[in-house]
């Protein structure tokens, strides 16, 4: 809650998009608690936090906790943030009763994963796993065509350390489900075991700008129909592939944007998602198709662009097992399940062994100002977090 008040919403929630003043401001909250707690502070090139307590071994490879401190616009108080300061929890709990582990904890803020103000999604992390050019990463601009480096570099939380550099033993990561299934289920932790695979695909519709009233519909070339038409389409793939994919349109723009003119161009975002590569490449194929189809009914030209991409995920067999076995110890109901949405984990998985920990969110409800959970939750994931992260840095009697 006190890191809610950088960077507040409009409607109770948070606006601390990446690399603002208002990011900045959280991670010199965060920076400042890390000190507090004795931690060493690391940056990288890509500005990603890296806080560690030393292990009895400094040898040894560390394990890594964390998730990330930017919002969405209109987003909640938890997303990301739940993960961060529960890492930063577990350093302080160990703290407290003078645990020592062999290998040493980290607890890591990831730049950019919610990918709203610089698409891609998990930016960073991104990059960090090799999957991403630093470069290109760089390069990304905003809608006011702001580079990611130089945003970067303005809020000085450019670090000198060359991204992907560390090694890792394990990586966890606590999340809210940003879904329905836990408190449906009256189910206090989700054992994460996949990740669904996902593609963004912006597509740009072309047709003409015309007078809505003095124009024949025969002669229309409406980029708007087109884009209705699109929405329809990817609704109607997504329920072909039930119970597990998904898929929307989402952001939408439209040119001119005038009451009385037909529009002549439309720009907008597809997001579709499912746990099967096989799926989710049939999924992008009938999506691609249909657009070809629907532009030559209704005259207009159309271009398609991926701008994110990941496939499904499976999470380390062991990290998992981890997390299971730290909630039954402590006698939490849990359950498996399978992330819908990415995490900086899906990406880290590919260079270390990696699991996550979900918390339910009420009414499943997140990327909303209205993104709320209840303390014991929160309680309940940091506990099983605490038992995984420890029994993988291993305790030092």
């Amino acid at each position: 809650m006190e890191m809610a008040k950088i960077g507040p919403g409009i409607a109770g929630g948070n606006n601390r998009q990446t690399l603002t003043d208002e990011d900045g401001e959280g991670r010199h909250l965060f920076k400042k608690w890390c000190d507090e707690a004795g931690l060493e502070m690391g940056v990288d090139e890509m500005g990603t936090m890296f806080a560690r307590r030393e292990g009895t071994d400094p040898a040894a490879l560390p394990v890594y906790v964390g998730s990330h401190l930017d919002t969405q616009p209109t987003g909640g108080k938890f997303d990301g943030v739940l993960g961060v300061l529960g890492g930063l929890e577990v350093i302080r709990s160990l703290n407290d009763l003078g645990i020592k582990t062999k290998h040493p904890i980290v607890v890591t803020n990831w730049t950019n994963e919610e990918g709203t103000r610089f698409a891609p999604a998990m930016l960073a992390s991104g990059v960090f796993a090799g999957v991403l050019e630093q470069d290109w990463a760089y390069a990304r601009q905003d809608a006011h065509g702001k580079h990611f480096g130089d945003e970067l570099e303005r809020i000085g939380w450019k670090g000198s350390e060359k991204v992907g550099a560390r090694k890792m033993k394990a990586f966890f990561e606590l999340h809210i489900e940003q879904g329905p299934i836990l408190e449906d289920e009256e189910i206090e932790i989700g054992v994460v075991t996949h990740g669904q695979g996902l593609k963004w695909l912006q597509v740009t519709l072309t047709g003409m700008e015309a007078h809505t009233g003095s124009t024949p519909m025969y002669k229309r070339r409406n980029a708007g129909l087109g884009m209705a038409r699109v929405t329809e389409l990817v609704h109607e793939v997504a329920m072909d592939y039930q119970p597990d994919a998904v898929g929307a349109v989402g952001h939408m723009e439209v040119y001119p944007n005038s009451r009385n003119i037909i529009a002549g161009r439309t720009v907008f975002t597809i997001d579709i998602r499912s746990p099967e590569k096989e799926v989710l490449d049939a999924m992008d194929g009938r999506v691609r198709e249909g657009i070809a189809t629907i532009c030559e009914a209704l005259d207009i030209s159309f271009e398609i662009e991926q701008v994110g991409h990941f496939d499904p995920v499976a999470f380390d067999t062991d990290c998992v097992k981890a997390v299971r076995d730290a909630a039954d110890r402590l006698g939490y109901s849990h359950r498996d399940i399978v992330s819908g949405a990415g995490h900086d984990a899906c990406w880290i998985n590919r260079v270390a062994p990696t699991a996550m920990v979900f918390c339910p969110c009420v009414d499943g409800l997140s990327h909303n100002e209205a993104e709320e959970i209840y303390p014991e939750w929160a309680a309940a994931g940091c506990d099983v977090l605490f038992h995984a992260v420890v029994e993988t840095a291993e305790i030092v009697e």
